[in-house]
């Protein structure tokens, strides 16, 4: 934990808990409480990428996933916030439901989305680092490391890839192989060739 801690660049552990509600929304305690205390409201919508379930809390977004079963992404987040009280509520998110389809059809490079997701802080430095990869660009898992200062880190830089919560809002899917493979994610294969479609191909428009 130290040693995460000094990568991060925060002085002292006692820094990092500062900082973090700031830079995650949720603290990491709270995240380990699954939600105690919170309430997540979420909506499920189609896309074409299948069914995309969107939840948050009162500070931001905490989930967005892909499936192909409702009841299986319903059930999922219930595990995941098992101890929050998990509200269907279509209206409330409808304007974060706006922002992904208009990403999936091409017309929105950006997201606009309050997050609140808790992380360590090795996992924060990764999706920091995914964010900044530009739209329609790749990087590989050996890339992200460097960037980090930790070239030898490769397999824990895929690990915080497969566990990101928010799909899209933090683009796990611009990270590939090395040798330019397209490989592990979180959400299917398919999915991730269909947005790297979609972004090039926007590029390429532009």
């Amino acid at each position: 934990m130290t040693r995460a801690t000094h990568d991060a660049s925060f002085g002292s552990p006692s820094r990092m808990y500062d900082a973090a509600p700031a830079e995650l929304g949720m603290t990491p305690s709270a995240y380990r409480r699954k939600g105690a205390g919170s309430t997540v409201r979420y909506a499920l919508a189609d896309t074409p990428l299948g069914i995309v379930l969107v939840a948050a809390t009162d500070k931001g977004v905490c989930n967005i996933t892909f499936g192909d079963d409702r009841r299986a992404l319903v059930a999922q987040l219930d595990a995941n916030f098992a101890r929050a009280e998990c509200i269907e509520d279509a209206a409330r998110m409808a304007p974060f439901v706006a922002q992904i389809r208009a990403y999936l059809q091409g017309t929105r490079e950006r997201f606009d989305l309050p997050l609140d997701i808790g992380a360590t802080a090795f996992q924060r430095r990764v999706w920091d680092a995914l964010r900044r990869i530009p739209y329609g660009e790749t990087r590989s898992y050996t890339d992200i490391a460097e960037s980090l200062g930790a070239p030898a880190a490769v397999r824990a830089v895929a690990n915080a890839c497969g566990t990101n919560p928010v799909a899209l809002a933090i683009p796990c899917h611009r990270v590939i192989g090395k040798d330019g493979a397209i490989a592990g994610y979180r959400w299917e294969l398919h999915r991730k060739e269909k947005l790297l479609e979609t972004e090039r191909a926007a590029s390429d428009a532009a």
